[in-house]
């Protein structure tokens, strides 16, 4: 018992000493540096924005400044931008990364991504329906995972082309 106490002492002496506490503040209280990049196109480089919605494998999720530092998978879906003067972008993903910084800043960078509104329905009908043959017909464990992605995606498209 008399070592327990030993080893506690220390810890207690710091709990109860008067020292200042420092506490460091995060910046950019109500801003937030936005950068939104696929192979295809730039989005937003450091831009002020609002808000960003991005879905994740862990679940959707939205991202507003002095968001919690966080690196996540993004999965087939639409990211949705809320800009500084109120305006909303939505963007189509087939997957990617968004990196939460602790300076607020935000990164989105997308394998492949198109704006919602340049999506045409039906072809998006067309890239679900080939995805579900190539699933029918996969032979190999290969194949099928690869017809397995496509099938999101295009389903994910189908569902953001509505």
């Amino acid at each position: 018992m008399a070592a327990l106490a030993r080893s506690f002492r220390p810890a207690m002496r710091l709990l109860s000493s008067s020292r200042p506490v420092v506490t460091t503040k995060r910046g950019y209280a109500d801003e937030m540096s936005f950068t939104f990049a696929a192979a295809n196109q730039v989005y937003y480089v450091g831009a002020n924005v609002k808000q960003v919605d991005v879905p994740s494998f862990s679940g959707s999720f939205g991202i507003l400044p002095n968001h919690v530092p966080t690196l996540a998978v993004l999965k087939p879906g639409v990211v949705t931008v809320y800009e500084a003067d109120g305006s909303k972008k939505e963007v189509f993903v087939s997957s990617g990364t968004v990196t939460i910084n602790d300076d607020s800043s935000v990164q989105v960078l997308a394998e492949e991504a198109c704006l919602v509104d340049e999506l045409d329905r039906s072809a998006c009908q067309d890239v679900l329906s080939k995805a579900q043959s190539q699933l029918a017909s996969a032979s190999s464990a290969v194949e099928k995972a690869e017809a397995e992605i496509a099938v999101e995606v295009g389903q994910e498209l189908v569902r953001a082309a509505a």
